[in-house]
């Protein structure tokens, strides 16, 4: 009855710290953008940042929201004319993604391995390079396009004993439709789009 009693009680101590885990994530640093088909060719390798959130909910599944940009994809070279002298317009991929992610932990829970997806907004637009925070011009001239699709992850990362810092890699395929201006060579028509981004990652949790 005894040695019953103690496996029933080891049973939910080891069952009470599986649970025992960080539920809040939230990660950011810097990557790449890559283009890919259709768009390969309007649209080059540029720097990008990141910036996320998880909400992992059970000990081997997580809520994702996040926020990427790219810097310069489109290479956009142009100018905005103004009463103080020319002002440099540059051009972002902006994709906002939400879904979720499977996790899979090792190490007793300092590693952490993930794959999942969701569905992504995506907005590509030109903007003028304001002089200050005081004196703003609008930018006529300058074009966007949007549209929708969806993305998939892998992501690794590693912690420190407490997991409350993380470090890690996150590789996300994006692809969708975009329509609106002509950008960066892409005609008013849909195009179909595809990117190949890469992020180093640091993050807190708790």
């Amino acid at each position: 009855m005894m040695r019953l009693l103690a496996a029933a009680l080891s049973l939910t101590l080891l069952l009470t710290a599986q649970d025992i885990f960080p539920k809040h994530y939230i990660n950011f640093g810097p990557g790449i953008g890559l283009p890919r088909g259709e768009i390969n060719e309007y649209f080059r390798t540029k720097p990008a940042v990141t910036a996320n959130y998880g909400y992992r909910f059970h000990r081997y599944f997580q809520a994702d929201a996040g926020y990427d940009v790219i810097f310069g994809a489109a290479d956009v070279r142009a100018f905005l004319e103004t009463q103080i002298g020319s002002l440099r317009i540059r051009d972002y991929q902006h994709f906002v993604t939400f879904g979720g992610r499977a996790v899979i932990p090792a190490a007793r829970g300092r590693v952490l391995f993930s794959a999942g997806g969701g569905g992504a907004f995506m907005r590509y637009q030109e903007s003028v390079q304001q002089p200050s925070n005081f004196i703003r011009f609008a930018c006529p001239q300058c074009t966007a396009r949007t549209g929708w699709g969806n993305y998939a992850l892998a992501s690794v990362r590693f912690s420190t004993r407490w997991q409350r810092v993380w470090f890690g890699v996150t590789t996300k395929v994006v692809r969708g439709r975009t329509e609106g201006d002509p950008f960066g060579g892409l005609p008013t028509t849909r195009t179909k789009d595809h990117w190949l981004n890469t992020f180093g990652e640091v993050g807190f949790a708790f």
